[in-house]
């Protein structure tokens, strides 16, 4: 692989990423925001985890799928935070041509892999709400792990192809990366080559990654919603609605701009907008995942009172 790397002709051995402010008072500010989100990040989405492995009660397809988005969402911000939160506070703000691919391929897989989840999660809530009655038996745990498997095979390939069509080009200087981490889209902006070739691929995969599944997720509330209106108790549809609401939340958040990022032409690309965007779908993201999903959850909040103790007295 790292033969394969240097085949290119790129004189760069090292990166610099520019990240956020020149101003050491505000990468001060930056690293304790960053530190706090990151932290309660990990904390949160490590404690649905624990609930969802600790509890029988939630031990069902809705919340193995929830469990793995956690798991991702720990990984996928560790692959950029810490180095950003050591860049805030040090001098030196390099990184490896190496370091630089298996950072770049590395959060391509888990984020693919993510946006897959989303539409395996809708189908989850499809069965549940279409076919309750069937739902324990179409949702076998060997059709759980298939589709996880399925998803994860989705982001390892699709990845591969994004790094290698973009580490592909020669970069012969500068090597300043204006952004925290090393994304395509801003890694392109310092090739020696011209990049409309990758930009259609980018513009293709960014198709079948995000609309695709955007698609089928939008397939399956369409006739969730279908189901849901012929629920004849408000209460009933209420009930439906909500399981539903904090899915539709997550995806929004997560595909929204994930989609301006990778689907639009690299020469319309403005930096600073593109730091925001992969703020919102890799940071703030997973930060309020585990908050959207147990905010208005009763499963969840139990399983809480459980582990901690303080629901005993009420059981």
């Amino acid at each position: 692989m790292q033969d394969f790397l240097w085949e290119n002709q790129s004189s760069v051995s090292e990166f610099i990423l520019l990240g956020f402010s020149k101003d050491s008072q505000i990468n001060a500010i930056l690293f304790n925001v960053f530190l706090f989100l990151y932290v309660s990040t990990l904390v949160g989405n490590g404690l649905i985890v624990t609930l969802i492995h600790r509890d029988s009660r939630l031990h069902t397809p809705m919340y193995f799928f929830l469990g793995v988005l956690s798991m991702l969402d720990m990984s996928y911000v560790t692959t950029t935070v810490p180095q950003m939160l050591v860049h805030l506070v040090c001098q030196k703000k390099t990184i490896s041509y190496v370091g630089c691919v298996a950072q770049m391929y590395i959060f391509l897989v888990l984020g693919i892999t993510e946006g897959w989840l989303f539409s395996v999660m809708a189908y989850d809530r499809y069965v549940a709400i279409c076919y309750p009655l069937r739902y324990k038996v179409i949702m076998s745990p060997w059709l759980c792990g298939a589709m996880v498997v399925f998803c994860g095979l989705w982001g390892v390939s699709c990845s591969l192809v994004y790094t290698v069509f973009t580490m592909r080009l020669p970069y012969c200087g500068p090597n300043e990366i204006n952004h925290f981490f090393c994304e395509v889209p801003a890694v392109l902006k310092l090739a020696c080559a011209d990049t409309s070739l990758n930009d259609q691929v980018d513009f293709i995969l960014g198709f079948i990654l995000l609309l695709v599944p955007l698609s089928f997720i939008l397939a399956s509330y369409i006739c969730i919603f279908a189901t849901i209106l012929r629920i004849r108790s408000a209460q009933g549809r209420l009930k439906a609605f909500s399981t539903c609401a904090s899915h539709i939340a997550v995806v929004t958040m997560f595909c929204g701009p994930a989609m301006f990022m990778y689907m639009n032409p690299g020469a319309n690309a403005s930096p600073e907008r593109d730091k925001k965007l992969a703020l919102s779908y890799n940071v703030i993201s997973a930060f309020l995942n585990p908050i959207i999903y147990s905010l208005r959850n009763k499963d969840v909040k139990r399983a809480f009172l459980k582990l901690t103790g303080w629901g005993r007295t009420t059981e």
